[in-house]
């Protein structure tokens, strides 16, 4: 008997794991999705990052968005502590030495354009509980696109920088977009909404 395929796109909140079995003392997957058990999450967002998150039974779709060999680029609004410059973000162009599991990894050259200074902050919901904002440091936002997704890769390159991240949103994966869902919110998709997420 063939099985039905699924598709849903949430928002993953902030401190949410991407799994559904339990962790004491964190929230998961599990506290805000009521989906079939068949279902699992495309790639992980991390524990402290917010954002669209795509999850399916749909091997073939699990595949190609996990093989490298597939590569499509991910979307991320990133708000940093100080006065993001022009300037500041060059050196992510060319590739910049982060560490990963304690080993050096250089970071995969940037297309133009890949990384956008925001002049305003991107229209998204405050975040629970909210930033801890420092009186005397402004913050920055930029929108950065990546073909890559090294554990915390986004963060360690800010930090290289001089620019901490305080806040990570994904917005997109390939041309699936995170549209108008809120935190916790999830809905269920077409599959050829689904596969938009290969497309770039």
């Amino acid at each position: 008997m063939s099985t039905e395929l699924k598709y849903f796109i949430l928002y993953k909140p902030y401190r949410v794991l991407c799994q559904f079995s339990s962790s004491p003392g964190k929230l998961t997957l599990a506290d805000v999705l009521r989906i079939s058990k068949d279902v699992y999450p495309v790639g992980r967002l991390d524990y402290e990052s917010e954002g669209l998150l795509l999850l399916t039974n749909d091997k073939r779709l699990h595949t190609q968005l996990l093989h490298p060999a597939f590569a499509h680029p991910r979307a991320y609004w990133v708000q940093v502590e100080g006065q993001m410059t022009p300037e500041a973000v060059e050196p992510l162009y060319a590739g910049i030495n982060i560490r990963i599991k304690r080993k050096t990894y250089h970071t995969l050259p940037l297309p133009p354009g890949a990384i956008q200074l925001l002049k305003e902050p991107p229209a998204v919901p405050e975040r629970q509980p909210p930033i801890r904002y420092r009186k005397h440091i402004p913050t920055s936002w930029i929108s950065i696109r990546l073909h890559e997704g090294k554990y915390h890769q986004i963060r360690k390159m800010t930090a290289a920088i001089g620019f901490p991240t305080l806040r990570l949103i994904r917005y997109a994966i390939g041309q699936l977009q995170l549209g108008s869902l809120l935190p916790g919110e999830y809905r269920e998709i077409s599959e050829e909404q689904a596969w938009q997420a290969l497309r770039t």
